[in-house]
């Protein structure tokens, strides 16, 4: 633990808004003069001593198992209860006149195929998720409308585009139709198999995966859906192994990433020219900034928009803590000694740089514990062998930069470790809130309980970490390194309630 003097000193250093001296818990845009260590300045109380669990657990939903590569089933997903948003085109308000914006409580009500509901209902998807309520009417439309399309993490985003895609095709015609792009090859392969699970009883459907090293040079892609990432798409249409002449519905998913980075946006763009005619254009994401949001609705014309409000985005059942530790090196330490609540469901932890996955990789290792690290340096096929080893259990720890902090749904993980809090830019000179979302929406997923816990050991982590607490609204709760057992306590004390796979209601 830092020594209590110096830590002092530190906090001195820093103007210090949202800790009420008299309650230690924070309030966004309150202030105080009151000097403390890092760990008791965060804008957070302590945990508590006595029961953890500030709510009640409901009533435990099942979720469905499919094939690994399609990640954790989708189940009855009991969402958090929030106001979702709907803006409609002007197009679309004159045809809504006389019929009034609905949303709807069953698939069967969507009228959807047999073989698309016998493909959800095998998945354990008894009902629609809030998010696939008021979108899912608005995309099955006709004649087909744009979406973007913003929902925080885990709640059904991607089956709903994946519904709409199979009943967009037009079965009798053997070429592509339906184009998904992802931002890595793991979010890619993992639509893929939600598509193939969801579509399983759907005679004549065909997908192929449109990532690095998938499709060998001179071979033509046949496959009615395509789900792949912008770089090898644009490769493979320019290359003529891709005939676009049929497609009519181009997806994103995390679009706010797509768009957002220079590279990828331009190969985004470029794969959208490089397509006739698109009758669909669906945005997917679980953040939408407001500059990502205003190129978003130039690429996606006219497009409805669905969106949570900014005080709903924070992922209600996700239990988020912190942790001050002694110093840089010394977050290993804390790391170790965390090792056996990891491995109760099982954990991802996210650092800034590959090297510090490699290190903390090789000396967890060296301590005898089973962990995996993956991230941009290891090729494609190994990325995928070592994902696929941490979503059947082989490995209960996964050690990885931000190249998995989107999208990538394992239905057992339980707590995130933010070793390194995220920041923008190379000089790291603020603090990435979307970032932290995307990575704690890791766990929690599908109205389940997790656990996030960051580590602050400066001034800057405790800056960082702060200024995303104030963002979302967060109530942070800190984790006493000197009492090691009412830590474990605590956070024993949410995974195990969520092992049956419920809400946490506030």
């Amino acid at each position: 633990m830092s020594d209590p003097a110096k830590s002092a000193s530190l906090a001195d250093r820093v103007t210090r808004p949202g800790l009420d001296a008299s309650s230690s818990s924070f309030t966004p845009g309150a202030a105080s003069t009151q000097s403390t260590s890092w760990a008791d300045e965060v804008a957070s109380p302590v945990a508590p001593k006595e029961d953890p669990l500030v709510s009640t657990v409901g009533d435990a939903q099942v979720d469905g198992q499919v094939e690994p590569l399609g990640g954790s089933g989708g189940s009855f997903i009991d969402d958090v209860q929030y106001d979702v948003e709907v803006t409609l085109t002007l197009e679309e308000l004159q045809r809504q006149e006389g019929n009034p914006l609905h949303s709807v409580k069953s698939f069967e009500e969507l009228g959807l195929s047999p073989q698309v509901l016998q493909g959800l209902f095998a998945m354990n998807f008894k009902k629609p998720s809030k998010i696939q309520e008021k979108s899912l009417p608005l995309l099955l439309r006709s004649p087909p409308q744009n979406m973007i399309a913003q929902s925080q993490s885990g709640t059904g985003k991607t089956a709903a585009f994946v519904i709409t895609i199979l009943s967009r095709l037009d079965y009798s015609v053997n070429k592509p139709q339906a184009l998904c792009l992802a931002p890595s090859r793991e979010l890619a392969r993992q639509i893929e198999g939600v598509v193939k699970s969801i579509g399983q009883f759907v005679e004549g459907l065909t997908i192929q995966g449109a990532v690095p090293g998938a499709v060998p040079r001179g071979e033509r892609l046949e496959s009615k859906v395509v789900v792949g990432t912008p770089g090898t798409v644009m490769d493979l249409i320019k290359r003529r192994q891709f005939d676009t002449s049929q497609m009519k519905i181009l997806c994103l998913d995390e679009a706010d990433n797509m768009l957002d980075q220079q590279g990828l946006g331009e190969q985004c763009l470029r794969v959208k020219q490089m397509i006739p005619s698109l009758s669909q254009i669906l945005l997917f994401s679980a953040t939408f900034p407001d500059d990502v949001l205003r190129y978003a609705e130039q690429f996606c014309p006219n497009a409805i928009q669905i969106k949570l409000q900014r005080n709903d985005m924070n992922v209600a059942g996700i239990k988020q803590m912190y942790m001050d530790c002694p110093s840089d090196d010394g977050k290993y330490d804390i790391l170790a000694r965390l090792y056996g609540l990891m491995t109760i469901g099982s954990s991802i932890i996210f650092v800034k740089k590959r090297e510090t996955a490699d290190s903390i990789a090789a000396r967890l290792l060296s301590d005898g514990h089973n962990v995996v690290a993956v991230h941009g340096a290891f090729e494609g096929g190994e990325r995928d062998a070592i994902l696929e080893k941490f979503r059947l259990g082989e490995a209960k720890v996964l050690i990885t930069t931000n190249v998995l902090a989107r999208g990538i749904d394992v239905q057992s993980v339980s707590m995130v470790i933010n070793y390194d809090i995220p920041m923008k830019g190379r000089s790291d000179s603020e603090a990435d809130s979307e970032t932290y979302l995307h990575r704690i929406g890791r766990t929690g997923r599908f109205g389940r309980v997790g656990v996030s816990i960051s580590f602050v050991f400066d001034r800057k982590s405790y800056v960082a970490l702060q200024s995303i607490s104030q963002h979302y609204g967060i109530e942070l709760i800190r984790l006493d390194t000197d009492d090691w057992d009412q830590t474990e306590k605590v956070v024993k004390s949410v995974i195990k309630s969520s092992r049956a796979g419920t809400n946490f209601k506030k």
